[in-house]
């Protein structure tokens, strides 16, 4: 069963992304995808490295802030090693999405002899602050195209649905940990108690760490980065080039929110930008270059640096 698992979470959103992309060449004609490769070809890539190099500094970014929440427990990594753990979880979200964080803490855990739980409530801490970041732009691009965008999730029916989804989930879990906490006679369940305190503790972290100025600067930073890294990217398609950031915010926000959906995004994450793009008058052709050529340099970047980082960290921790 737990093979069969592991092959849904790996095949599931595989299968989603190659069909977005099938949905992407169903929709278009041949005309219209030699345009989208020529796009694609002539693009400026001056603009394309610079996108790539915001990209880069936001990783670096997420790597520092992290000793933040890990010094209140008592622990202080390698820059190094966080970095390359950080680059390890982006390239391992490519195959399993959401298993980055994982993989992440269970780097650092063993390089830094840090205890597996506490290094996982860290990751999880960010990761609040980061959707409240996440939650404040889709505010933001809600408040300037709320009838344009709402308008587009509705179209798609899945606005309402995603949200009582999302809300009876978090029921769900919360019931299930209240009757963990109180089965004290079960062997297995004080094992999980014990790791559910060390996961508290990490996330608490946020609440007990001195340098809270310095981690909302650099969590201010690594936004300013994603932000940055997508908006130069207008430059590499002559259609999107003289779009405002009232049009590029809202894309940036729905291409956020659907590269979680597939491994790294893929299929999904082009499909979903054009399609916002296409509510500013911008051409399925040139919004569809658009996110390849945002996805693309990416990616490429991630699976080079996630790659070369599994060689690089035995390397560097030598003893």
């Amino acid at each position: 069963m737990s093979k069969l698992k592991s092959f849904l979470k790996v095949i599931i959103p595989l299968g989603i992304g190659l069909f977005f992309i099938y949905l992407t060449l169903s929709a278009t004609s041949n005309e219209e995808r030699e345009l989208i490769y020529s796009y694609i070809k002539n693009a400026d890539y001056r603009f394309l490295l610079l996108s790539v190099f915001f990209g880069i500094l936001s990783h670096l970014s997420r790597a520092y802030r992290w000793k933040f929440l890990l010094a209140p427990l008592g622990y202080k990594p390698r820059f190094i090693n966080s970095t390359l753990a950080v680059l390890i979880a982006y390239i391992a979200n490519l195959g399993i999405p959401r298993s980055g964080e994982i993989l992440r803490a269970t780097t650092l855990s063993s390089y830094e002899k840090i205890p597996f739980e506490k290094t996982f409530g860290t990751i999880i801490a960010e990761r609040l602050v980061d959707l409240i970041i996440l939650l404040g732009f889709i505010l933001i691009a809600l408040t300037l195209q709320f009838d344009l965008i709402w308008g587009i999730l509705k179209e798609k029916q899945i606005a309402t649905n995603t949200l009582i989804f999302s809300g009876l989930s978090l029921i769900v879990v919360f019931f299930i940990i209240r009757l963990l906490f109180k089965q004290e006679k079960y062997l297995f369940i004080t094992k999980i108690k014990t790791f559910m305190k060390g996961l508290l503790e990490g996330v608490l972290s946020l609440k007990t760490m001195p340098n809270k100025g310095a981690f909302i600067a650099h969590t201010l930073f690594i936004w300013l980065m994603y932000l940055a890294m997508f908006f130069v990217v207008k430059w590499t398609v002559p259609e999107t080039a003289t779009l405002g950031l009232n049009a590029l915010l809202p894309a940036f926000v729905i291409g956020g929110l659907a590269i979680s959906a597939t491994n790294g995004g893929i299929g999904i994450y082009p499909f979903s930008v054009a399609l916002m793009l296409a509510a500013f008058g911008v051409s399925n052709e040139s919004g569809l270059a658009f996110g390849w050529i945002m996805w693309t340099s990416q990616t490429l970047m991630i699976i080079v640096f996630g790659s070369l980082s599994f060689f690089v960290l035995p390397l560097v921790n030598r003893q």
